[in-house]
């Protein structure tokens, strides 16, 4: 297949590497100077050939002929508007134009594209998309049956887990998931409850582990024991609502940030982010080997 990558930063390039490792050839498009060169350097550090890539001069050039087109612009609604115009006037009718717009609504996007409303959808991607399974597809008002199915298949295609979002809400499904843990992290650091780096080990060395396994329906049925999420919600059911009631409604004020950025520096203490990223993508691997070897998870 030939796919359009408009625009080729980090998640564009991620993209990228993913397409072509799967054998597709890849038409980006990026306006920024030096754009290819960062993105062939991009691809080699995710150890993709970059053989099968070419660089178009804008995005109508890129989706020209394409047979499928992922969109990675900015997150600003008018910046989006020219891209998506851009690549309605010029993509094949029938192909899918998808967003990887991480909060904004289809329904929204599809108002710059006056000729095949019904071709566009989000489909976003958990970063780094050559890595983390799960993609969002979200249809907008307009958006025709037939481009879900094939956005479905075509990620499905790539050994993602795309999941149907079926209502349009701003950030979509998984990212309003982080949002609520993340409102209540902020409150704990803002009510002094924790240290940022207590927070961060109370996740990833409790919940987060099993997270990464079932979601978090799945996890409080198999914590019930014989009676499953029916005896979890009997019995931990009201307490919850207390917790519910009981969370914090923090605002990003500027002392809450410095406070918030000093933990993170303070919990880095000197390491190098690039190496610890290093280190998550390389346990991600391996973690993700290991469940494509259970009959289940």
């Amino acid at each position: 297949m030939r796919i359009a990558v408009i625009g080729t930063g980090a998640i564009g390039a991620s993209w990228s590497a993913l397409f072509l490792a799967h054998g597709h050839r890849v038409v980006a498009g990026d306006p920024a100077p030096g754009a290819e060169d960062a993105l062939r350097a991009a691809l080699r550090a995710h150890g993709a050939d970059d053989a099968a890539l070419e660089f178009a001069a804008g995005p109508a050039e890129a989706a020209d002929g394409a047979d499928f087109v992922q969109e990675n612009g900015p997150e600003r609604l008018a910046v989006k508007d020219a891209i998506l115009a851009a690549l309605d006037e010029a993509a094949p009718p029938a192909t899918v134009i998808a967003s990887s717009s991480s909060g904004l609504k289809p329904s929204d996007l599809q108002r710059a594209c006056a000729r095949h409303p019904e071709r566009v959808l989000v489909g976003h991607p958990f970063n780094p998309p050559h890595l983390v399974p799960l993609v969002e597809v979200v249809p907008g008002a307009r958006t025709a049956e037939a481009a879900v199915e094939a956005a479905l298949a075509f990620y499905r295609g790539l050994g993602k887990r795309p999941v149907r979002v079926r209502r349009e809400l701003p950030g979509h499904l998984a990212n309003r998931l982080q949002a609520a843990l993340w409102r209540e992290a902020y409150a704990l650091v803002e009510q002094g409850a924790a240290s940022v780096a207590d927070i961060d080990a109370a996740i990833a060395n409790g919940p987060g582990l099993r997270w990464a396994l079932l979601g978090p329906f799945l996890t409080q049925h198999l914590s019930g024991g014989p009676g499953g999420i029916a005896h979890v919600l009997e019995h931990l059911g009201p307490p919850m609502e207390d917790w519910w009631d009981d969370l914090g409604d923090p605002r990003l004020s500027p002392a809450l940030t410095a406070r918030i950025v000093a933990g993170v520096e303070e919990e880095l203490a000197g390491a190098d982010p690039a190496a610890l990223a290093a280190e998550r993508d390389a346990l991600l691997t391996g973690l993700l080997a290991a469940k494509s070897r259970t009959d289940h998870l």
